[in-house]
């Protein structure tokens, strides 16, 4: 049985670890456009509970990641000059260049075959498969090549954000909030190595064309950026990685499979099959977790590609579409934020933003972080 997997981000090089671990004898082809050590962005992060389903699907994997990872155990909110921790809320963070490395290593060494550099401009040029999996992020070509069986649909967000690094390696998951004379700002920040961190910046529209953002260089908008957060980067530099200012897609696909050919069916993973936005964990955790849906579907139906599709979106689609309901609402929230910061200290702020899922009650809060939630109700 032969697999055609296009993309090799996490999804895809997840997947076809797992896949070629579980049948080794199948031909499993990954191909990727970009050169092996092509990374955009800067770390990725995961959430104690993204790293426990890892932890239980992944052992092996789990084990050989963990020591490679950033962890701390509270999260950060900082408003009016003012810090509130909140505890039992968890994170680790690694480099995505690194990530991608882990993951190339062990596929090349379970003999899946990556071709780097391959541009795939039609279906066809795959050649005779079993299935194609399009794990080739917002952009994927399975995706817009099958339009019309997929059915898309995406919603931008009228919000600006900027991607960076920095050497400043941060000793948590935070989220900082600053005004500029032109508008609000947040900066979400968390260190990735012991010499870096991500630093992500993001602005209302008005405050975006306010502050020239829209007309700036790469240059001038890190300057900007360095400006409204000297505070907290302490003299350290923002550092781009086509760190161009962006709107966030939200993406979803009303159907997750489709026929490329008539004995030849693709399914969609990762960010090709639906975004969230970043606001609740990664989206790297949601790829990780595409690739183990469909890799345990596959070893319940075997070498039946139709019934393994079948089973992969039976288990997934309730849990992706109460996490996108989620990741709305979190969207919604920040989209919003500066009539939060206006409305709010520190301590109502970092309450605000943990119940604006609608998912989080006031019960499971105390239960997860207790400290935090005895300074709130000292307060009522």
């Amino acid at each position: 049985m032969r697999l055609a997997i296009l993309g090799a981000g996490p999804a895809g090089l997840l997947f076809a670890l797992l896949i070629r671990r579980r049948f080794p004898t199948w031909a499993v082809e990954l191909f990727e456009q970009n050169p092996r050590d092509a990374t955009f962005g800067f770390g990725v992060v995961f959430s104690q509970g993204a790293l426990a389903f890892l932890e239980r699907d992944c052992d092996d994997l789990y084990r050989q990641l963990m020591p490679r990872m950033q962890a701390w155990p509270v999260q950060r909110i900082a408003h009016r000059g003012e810090a509130v921790d909140i505890d039992g809320n968890g994170f680790s963070a690694i480099a995505r260049l690194e990530l991608n490395r882990f993951l190339q290593d062990l596929c090349i060494d379970a003999g899946v075959r990556i071709e780097y550099r391959r541009t795939i401009g039609a279906l066809e040029e795959l050649g005779p498969a079993e299935l194609i999996v399009g794990a080739d992020g917002l952009n994927s070509l399975v995706r817009r090549r099958l339009e019309s069986q997929f059915q898309p649909q995406t919603e931008w967000l009228s919000n600006r954000f900027a991607w960076y690094g920095t050497s400043r390696p941060f000793e948590c998951l935070t989220l900082t909030f600053r005004e500029s004379e032109h508008g609000a700002f947040v900066a979400h920040h968390y260190r990735y190595s012991p010499s870096m961190s991500t630093f992500i910046v993001e602005c209302d529209a008005a405050t975006w064309q306010r502050a020239g953002l829209d007309r700036m260089s790469d240059g001038a908008s890190r300057e900007y950026c360095e400006s409204v957060f000297a505070a907290d980067l302490g003299g350290h530099a923002l550092v781009s990685n086509k760190s161009v200012w962006r709107q966030f897609p939200i993406l979803h696909n009303r159907q997750w499979i489709a026929r490329a050919a008539p004995s030849t069916p693709a399914v969609l993973i990762g960010d090709a099959l639906r975004t969230m936005h970043f606001s609740i964990g990664s989206g790297t955790r949601l790829a990780f977790e595409d690739a183990i849906a469909l890799d345990r579907a596959f070893g319940e139906c075997g070498h039946d590609a139709a019934a393994a599709l079948a089973a992969f979106e039976r288990e997934r689609r309730p849990v992706v579409e109460k996490l996108f309901a989620a990741a709305n609402q979190s969207s919604c929230w920040y989209e919003r934020f500066p009539q939060r910061m206006r409305q709010f200290d520190a301590l109502g702020l970092a309450y605000d933003y943990m119940t604006r899922s609608g998912r989080m009650s006031d019960a499971r809060l105390a239960e997860i972080a207790p400290q935090f939630m005895r300074r709130v109700a000292a307060r009522t």
